[in-house]
């Protein structure tokens, strides 16, 4: 199949790396240019295939049957998207492939409901399929072809690229016809990040009371708590690394996205998650690995 991926950092480069190692047709768009020449250069070096560079993202569909946006938050796909120059730029109806059926859009941001919904609207104006597609997984899980995709849509235009996600991700959930992919996702999130917070509350009061922090993390890995999470994490906290997988910034972010799409739904213990993410980013902890939320407790704790 022919794709295109907008958006080279940290999960686009490894979505790309998979897409054209499946040995599909690759054309990749980066607002850095210069992130683009890097990408395109080390792959000829190490698959010996060409990569073509879109100028800007409006080029994507005369590339491409299969537009990837992989951004950092709704502003950025909206401008990618429904921008001047973006994949849906210039306002005129896209012709369906017979090869390949109507082009398709498919945002593997994490964005609201309501941003996606906007976007969903003009991809339908346009004769364009627009599938919501969240992912679960950092940009190693990508590379070890372990990540989850969390799709919704219609599931005609889901079946028709199927086969080109799970180049991605094996591990495809449809959960449905709408934006249901983005609710999904929010909760996974937020409970990742409460995961987290306890985890830290955990450790902490193991470490007052003289308990070695990776004793902690071996017991809790071993129990009813324990996780794929809790296991992944630590190496990293016994270390006390806390190199960004997912920033503190970024939890925030998804955090107010949870809080917003849950309006009517109490999510208490989100909202106070919410806040001690944002201590961590008024600290100077912004831009560590979201488990800077157990150095900040370790603080509050005269650790």
């Amino acid at each position: 199949m022919r794709v295109a991926v907008l958006g080279l950092g940290r999960m686009g480069r490894p979505i790309a790396d998979r897409i054209l190692a499946a040995g599909h047709d690759l054309s990749v768009w980066n607002r850095t240019e210069a992130s683009s020449d890097a990408f395109v250069e080390r792959e000829a070096r190490s698959l010996e295939r060409k990569v073509r560079v879109l100028e800007r993202p409006a080029d994507a569909f005369a590339h491409a049957d299969l537009a990837i946006t992989m951004l950092a938050d709704g502003t950025a796909v909206e401008a990618v998207t429904l921008g001047d120059n973006g994949v849906l730029g210039g306002g005129e109806q896209l012709p369906a492939r017979e090869s390949s059926g109507r082009p398709t859009l498919v945002d593997m941001s994490t964005i609201s409901a309501t941003t996606s919904a906007h976007v969903a609207a003009e991809c339908d104006r346009r004769g364009v399929a627009f599938l919501r597609a969240p992912v679960t997984g950092n940009p190693s899980v990508v590379a070890a072809g372990n990540l989850g995709i969390i799709v919704s849509g219609p599931r005609a235009d889901v079946e028709r690229v199927a086969g080109t996600l799970r180049d991605i991700g094996p591990n495809l959930f449809y959960v449905g016809e709408s934006e249901e992919a983005r609710i999904v996702k929010l909760a996974i999130n937020l409970m990742i990040a409460g995961t987290a917070q306890l985890i830290a509350e955990a450790l902490v009061l193991g470490e007052v009371n003289g308990i070695e922090r990776g004793r902690m993390l071996e017991v809790m890995g071993a129990s009813a708590i324990g996780s794929p999470f809790v296991k992944y994490k630590t190496d990293a906290l016994i270390a006390d690394d806390y190199e960004s997988t997912f920033t503190a910034r970024l939890a925030d972010k998804d955090l107010a996205l949870a809080l917003e799409a849950g309006r009517q739904a109490p999510l208490p213990v989100t909202a106070l998650t919410r806040e001690l993410v944002e201590d961590c980013i008024e600290r100077g902890m912004g831009d560590l690995d979201f488990m800077a939320l157990l150095p900040r407790l370790r603080l509050e704790a005269d650790l």
